[in-house]
């Protein structure tokens, strides 16, 4: 049987509870929840990408991406994308950043499902995303 193998990108801090930021396992790889903080300062708190939803959208996708690239895969990979907001009113938004970001990463493979809900998070987090890639 094959090893589970936690994932931590230079990119991140170690997770603030017992979990792991991804793991891999054969070919799944599963992204756990992230949020739009910059990029890791050793012994400084996570900061928020800024207060807008653009800010915070493209700071957690990039999170996403470097977890999904420490496991050897790509947005090409992804099957699903979770999508956890805050506020009912930010979906137009959300979806018109969600589509440019797409459109950017130039996807040869078909775009993954996608399911989007709306959630409390900690104070100045407007958005957390997930993900679940098969590779291979």
């Amino acid at each position: 049987m094959t090893d589970k193998i936690a994932l931590t990108p230079k990119t991140h801090t170690t997770p603030p509870a017992r979990f792991s930021h991804g793991v891999k396992k054969g070919n799944i790889l599963q992204v756990a929840g992230q949020v739009g903080f910059l990029p890791a300062e050793q012994g400084k708190p996570p900061t928020p990408a800024g207060p807008t939803l653009r800010e915070q959208t493209l700071q957690t996708l990039a999170n996403v991406k470097a977890i999904l690239e420490e496991g050897g895969a790509s947005w090409d990979d992804v099957m699903m994308i979770r999508v956890y907001l805050t506020d009912t009113g930010h979906f137009a938004e959300f979806n018109e950043i969600y589509d440019r970001y797409f459109e950017e990463q130039a996807l040869t493979a078909a775009a993954p499902a996608r399911t989007t809900v709306y959630v409390g998070l900690p104070e100045g987090l407007l958005i957390e995303v997930d993900a679940l890639a098969v590779l291979g």
